[in-house]
């Protein structure tokens, strides 16, 4: 399948390396193909100097990044560090290690998706209109909320007003799964810890996500992007647990109890059931199964929002649920009857609706509450606000990805037992304020979130 792709690619484009880029890049040892008289492909093999040269300097002063890039897929199609890194001179990223100062050859330790374009367009447009790109970085980049959050309360601001929060919630916690925007000193190299950052990180040449947080560098390994553990380093803890629910579920059992015997090097849009006895999140959102094909948009098969404050069919930049919904029903078929696919979709559709219950009366009360002026300014000293944000934001998230992946514990006790006790403690707090028309003296809320 990749293969076809690469031959065709190189025939649409006559004279042109097979590699993009890779003109600039090799050395002259030619192969030439004629089809037909009427057109033909030239395959240079090897390194330039250049590229030579970065390989050569690397393996000495970091040689685990040379051994990765080695035993992986980039080395054997002699796609080198140079064609990744090189950048023109008038880049706004562009810099010189002490390897290459002073010379005519200018690179950067940032690797936006732009680069990656040039040899993964589909994968890569996709992945710009997914919720891994732009709507990931933008609570860290342009919600003011999360600004104040990470820097004001997180950052210690609060507790000396007459100084900057500290920015290490942000570089150490929120940028490490969201990303953000790249801050370049003068000598156009990241500054302020603002890189390396997560999925939806923003480069100064435009370029918006980052694809090595799921094709770790410098393998970019296809079969550890298909495992679980690649999800794993943002989808967990108390708000979404994605990988604990996951490894709760049979499906996680299965991979647990069986995962090191399957093939994960299928090609894309051949790795099926059979090479797999259970399926992963990459099987489920993104790989080609049965008559899907592979997708690196996350969004497409997903029907329920489930990550904001009140659910909703997906629409717009989001997805469109509605098609999601029939995609993932695809997906479940593989393996699944009929049968068992409707029972486990009318089960979320019921988490989503009795969930969205308690948000809208946990909404109606603080909107009566507000009106009345009972509700404190500061939203993190006031119990009934640290409780309705734990209701969405924790209790409600675990209820409906729970029923969502069959995660039974995390949607029942993780779930809705501590969202009704949750709401229970709102509807108390509401009920003193209306009656005294004042808001309680001390806090009743004692815990930093219901776990």
């Amino acid at each position: 399948m990749m293969m076809s792709k690469w031959v065709s690619l190189c025939i649409a484009v006559p004279l042109t390396c097979c590699i993009a880029q890779a003109q600039e890049v090799q050395e002259p040892e030619t192969v030439e193909l004629a089809l037909a008289g009427k057109r033909e492909i030239v395959v240079k093999r090897g390194y330039t100097e250049e590229a030579a040269k970065c390989v050569e300097c690397h393996a000495k002063e970091t040689p685990g990044i040379v051994e990765a890039w080695r035993e992986g897929r980039m080395a054997h199609v002699a796609v080198s560090c140079y064609d990744c890194h090189a950048v023109k001179k008038n880049s706004p990223m562009a810099s010189q290690c002490s390897g290459i100062k002073g010379s005519e050859t200018f690179i950067s330790p940032m690797v936006s998706p732009k680069t990656c374009a040039k040899c993964h367009p589909t994968e890569v447009e996709q992945f710009s209109k997914s919720g891994h790109a732009r709507l990931a970085g933008a609570p860290v980049i342009e919600k003011e909320k999360f600004k104040k959050l990470m820097y004001h309360y997180e950052g210690g601001e609060f507790m000396h007003p007459d100084k900057k929060g500290s920015t290490a919630s942000r570089s150490g916690g929120c940028q490490m799964c969201h990303g953000t925007e790249t801050e370049l000193g003068p000598d156009n190299k990241p500054i302020n810890e603002t890189w390396p950052g997560g999925v939806g990180q923003r480069y100064p040449d435009g370029g918006i996500g980052n694809c090595t947080v799921c094709h770790t560098r410098h393998m970019f390994s296809m079969a550890e992007a298909r495992k679980p553990e690649a999800c794993a380093s943002c989808h967990l803890g108390p708000d979404h647990p994605d990988i604990e629910i996951y490894l709760s579920s049979k499906h996680g059992q299965l991979y647990l109890t069986h995962g090191e015997d399957w093939n994960w090097d299928s090609a894309p849009d051949a790795w099926e059931p059979g090479d797999y006895k259970a399926p992963t999140c990459a099987t489920c959102h993104m790989s080609g199964i049965g008559e899907l094909k592979t997708t690196h948009n996350v969004n497409e098969r997903l029907h329920w929002d489930l990550v904001h404050p009140r659910s909703e069919v997906r629409t717009g930049e989001r997805g469109d649920g509605h098609k999601g919904r029939e995609l993932m029903e695809q997906v479940c078929e593989n393996c699944h009857g009929p049968t068992h696919t409707k029972a486990t979709m009318a089960t979320l559709d019921k988490t989503v609706a009795l969930y969205n219950e308690y948000y809208d009366g946990a909404e109606k009360m603080r909107k009566e509450l507000a009106e009345k002026k009972l509700l404190k300014e500061d939203r993190w000293s006031d119990g009934f606000m640290e409780l309705h944000y734990y209701l969405w934001h924790h209790t409600g998230r675990r209820a409906r990805h729970g029923a969502a992946m069959n995660g039974p514990d995390y949607a029942h006790w993780h779930g809705f037992f501590q969202v009704f006790q949750v709401y229970k403690d709102l509807k108390a707090i509401y009920d003193y304020r209306m009656k005294h028309g004042e808001i309680e003296e001390l806090s009743t809320v004692m815990s930093t979130g219901p776990e």
